[in-house]
């Protein structure tokens, strides 16, 4: 939805962000808790959790090899881009209501600390964030906590998006979930192989021998090959640095199948 004719809306992206903080807002005070200290809590502290659902088929769209430092750096504005929308409509929503989550007062916002403010090195920053923490500060915030990534593996497979934002786990694979099994087959792949002419029925079966691998497939281009390697074959050293370029803008947890 995001990424179209070679370019990325962030603009988009707060939007959607900003929306979803509204609604989540409004489930917060609308649903029903399994017991009384449960609703006198999260009616107090308010928290919500935006994360991210198929962060590879970004890259893989915009030919990025999940290996690369570019790809690190867009992974890190996107959930910037994420982190700051979901503050400022936080804020916009205290600031219409006159309602803060009940800490605020003495809570790291109110004093114009972000999660990127607290230990974080060599953070690149995108956006005026100076002016968002002035108006946190006078207008406060109606969330404790706004962001975390969590796997995605059901509504990633029934979506037919890449779980989270995690790199594919293989390019053809048969995936069990609680809501069921799903077959998955890595279309960026099926896409760039069509145009090469190395796409039919005995590259399908080749795959599948390789158990969803195509290193070790010879006429299949070395750039292919290193757009598309599995999550069992990157270094997990980039597993990490993706992680932690996200963890400036995650003010809760990552969780990682």
């Amino acid at each position: 939805r995001f990424y179209k004719d070679g370019v990325y809306d962030y603009d988009e992206l707060v939007t959607v962000t900003k929306h979803i903080v509204k609604n989540l807002n409004s489930f917060i005070d609308l649903n029903s808790y399994p017991t009384k200290e449960s609703d006198t809590h999260n009616k107090a502290t308010r928290p919500i959790g935006i994360g991210i659902q198929g962060m590879g088929n970004v890259l893989m769209d915009m030919r990025l090899p999940y290996e690369s430092i570019e790809a690190v750096n867009i992974e890190a504005k996107i959930m910037e881009v994420i982190y700051y929308g979901a503050i400022e409509s936080s804020m916009e929503l205290a600031k219409a209501t006159g309602i803060k989550y009940d800490y605020f007062e003495g809570s790291p916002f109110s004093k114009g600390i972000f999660q990127f403010d607290m230990g974080y090195k060599n953070v690149k920053l995108n956006f005026d964030w100076d002016a968002l923490k002035q108006k946190v500060m006078k207008y406060g915030t109606m969330n404790s906590f706004l962001t975390a990534l969590m796997p995605t593996a059901s509504t990633s497979q029934i979506l037919g998006n890449m779980e989270c934002f995690e790199p594919i786990t293989s390019n053809i694979y048969a995936r069990k979930t609680s809501s069921g099994t799903f077959m998955s087959v890595n279309i960026n792949l099926i896409q760039d192989l069509r145009k090469l002419g190395l796409w039919n029925e005995e590259m399908k079966d080749i795959i599948i021998d390789h158990e969803g691998s195509i290193q070790n497939i010879n006429n299949i281009p070395d750039n292919i090959k290193q757009l598309y390697k599995t999550v069992w074959e990157i270094k997990q050293k980039w597993i990490m640095d993706h992680a932690i370029a996200r963890a400036a803008f995650v003010d809760q947890s990552q969780s990682m199948n």
